[in-house]
């Protein structure tokens, strides 16, 4: 795979894209995130976009590049924990083509009616997201659907447009958080910030309990690691993906790993401080920048609230526990 990073023109054709469907999502410097963290805190809410998410962003990209050279397939298939499987239910709908989607047995209720409501065909299949991934990989090749990877240059693409968004409305940013799930939000980062020329630091944020990406940056070659959290799913990647790692090496400034109980905090914090609804990966941002916070004095701190799919027992429990 091709893991050149896409030009600001790119970018910015991308954005063209995404804003057919809905326009920037804000960001916002919050006083009472600020306070808590100790500095300047800013957040960018991808939880406002369709989907609740930033994946969106990738699926409309990535069909319109598929549209773009007359290669839209008479069916698509994918894997998902949720919000891939959302931007891609979008996507195909958007295009008139059918769609299925594999998720782990136990995912998230919400999140399978969210992809049902978009008219995704959905199987429940594996304890994990890798067996999904692999069991639709096998469907793909048994049906002839066109199978979409959860890491793709054109996906890439199409999430750098919210980095190039917050990049250029908070030009002051010393410092970003980004959750790694499967390296799609990272590698964006990292294409917008250099598209831009921007002076940021970006920090990986990984799971404790879903090591393999800081694991592999480490061993410099993919180290699978077993998943278990239990609520940030959209971190839970067993097996790293190659052409993501080839991009994250040399320009991640470090990796922050967060627990279960480091991320439930955050989605209190939020909440209380903001009243929005962050699902775990969604929070984990914000979870990291409080791991560091002494080392954070005196500079400005972007964190993405990347999205809010958070089913509602699940965040009722959360919220109970203070």
């Amino acid at each position: 795979m091709n893991t050149a990073l896409p030009t600001l023109q790119a970018i910015e054709a991308a954005a063209a894209v995404v804003y057919r469907e809905f326009q920037a999502t804000p960001q916002y410097c919050w006083a009472l995130l600020s306070q808590r963290l100790g500095t300047e805190c800013w957040v960018k809410h991808e939880n406002h976009t369709p989907v609740g998410a930033f994946k969106i962003r990738g699926g409309l990209t990535y069909f319109d590049a598929l549209k773009q050279r007359g290669e839209l397939p008479a069916a698509v298939i994918s894997a998902t924990r949720g919000n891939h499987g959302q931007s891609i239910g979008w996507a195909a709908r958007a295009h008139g083509v059918p769609c299925r989607i594999v998720v782990p047995l136990g995912n998230s209720l919400e999140k399978n009616a969210a992809m049902r409501a978009l008219g995704v065909t959905l199987i429940e299949h594996g304890a994990d997201f890798q067996e999904s991934r692999e069991h639709a990989m096998q469907l793909a090749a048994q049906t002839g659907a066109h199978m979409v990877p959860s890491f793709h240059p054109a996906l890439l693409t199409g999430v750098s447009t919210y980095w190039w968004e917050f990049f250029r409305a908070v030009p002051q940013l010393d410092v970003v958080y980004v959750p790694i799930g499967q390296g799609s939000g990272a590698c964006a980062a990292i294409a917008a910030k250099l598209a831009l020329g921007h002076r940021a630091r970006i920090v990986g944020v990984v799971s404790q309990h879903a090591t393999t990406y800081a694991d592999s940056l480490a061993a410099g070659r993919v180290v699978a690691a077993p998943v278990s959290t239990v609520l940030a799913d959209g971190m839970a990647c067993r097996v790293a993906d190659q052409a993501a790692l080839d991009i994250l090496a040399p320009y991640l400034d470090h990796i922050v790993l967060v627990s279960d109980i480091e991320v439930a905090q955050a989605m209190r914090d939020l909440y209380t401080d903001t009243h929005n609804v962050a699902e775990g990966a969604g929070a984990a941002s914000f979870a990291a920048a409080m791991q560091e916070r002494d080392q954070l004095r005196g500079q400005v701190v972007g964190t993405t609230l990347c999205g809010g799919n958070v089913d509602a027992s699940v965040l009722a429990r959360v919220l109970q526990k203070q």
